[in-house]
């Protein structure tokens, strides 16, 4: 099953906070909505978010008041969606401790790229791995098997590091397009599985049998380092 990275959106107008929380659900979020700043903490708190989307002016608590509250209890990142677009407004939300700050109207493929982006800069950075007797280290791009160098390519260190991170769940097509390739929809084009099979002729021992890099359900892969056989 893949992991799915969990958004608190915080936002009072119940319109936008359904097309907000319905898009985010289609990019393959796992999200919740509150619309009262009073009851934000807690629900955080209970979700445990990776990201938090934080509109300023909500009833109960200002979303100033939150914005400090939030990073004085949790280093959750969080990107301020608000109309308020006087620059005085968005220093003080930066100095509150917000990650980011876009002001509406907004254009959704932006606001995903924001995103993708904090969370990104905010996941832990795997540095090395061992797969089998291969040993990779991802500050040197050097990915070695007794002693030989596999000679991994930019691509297939990033597409390996994207996996290492992710190892035991799923990781589809469309996810490594948008993140690795860059398109804001995925096309239809064989990129990824063609990157794929060439990674996996350098990383495994049978390429058509793999024990490390897995096919699921032909629209995804898994990464098992110890060589679990089934996912």
């Amino acid at each position: 099953m893949k992991l799915k990275k969990r958004i608190l959106v915080v936002e009072d107008d119940a319109a936008l906070a359904i097309a907000l929380l319905d898009n985010l659900v289609s990019e393959g979020y796992d999200t919740k909505g509150v619309n009262d700043g009073g009851r934000a903490l807690a629900s955080a708190a209970a979700f445990k978010p990776d990201l938090i989307v934080l509109d300023l002016m909500l009833p109960g608590v200002s979303g100033f008041d939150l914005c400090r509250a939030f990073r004085g209890a949790c280093e959750t990142p969080i990107l301020v969606l608000t109309a308020r677009s006087q620059k005085a407004d968005k220093i003080r939300c930066l100095d509150y401790g917000a990650d980011d700050y876009l002001t509406k109207p907004f254009d959704l493929e932006e606001l995903f790229a924001r995103i993708r982006a904090i969370l990104r800069r905010t996941r832990p950075s795997l540095e090395t791995l061992t797969i089998g007797s291969i040993t990779v280290d991802f500050r040197s791009r050097l990915a070695v098997r007794d002693d030989t160098d596999l000679r991994l390519t930019h691509k297939e260190f990033e597409i390996l590091h994207y996996l290492a991170e992710r190892q035991g769940h799923v990781v589809h097509r469309d996810e490594l397009l948008k993140d690795l390739w860059g398109y804001a929809q995925a096309p239809f084009t064989r990129s990824v599985d063609t990157a794929m099979d060439r990674l996996r002729k350098k990383i495994e021992s049978d390429a058509h049998h793999p024990r490390f890099i897995h096919t699921v359900h032909g629209d995804g892969y898994c990464l098992t380092p110890h060589g679990q056989t089934t996912v």
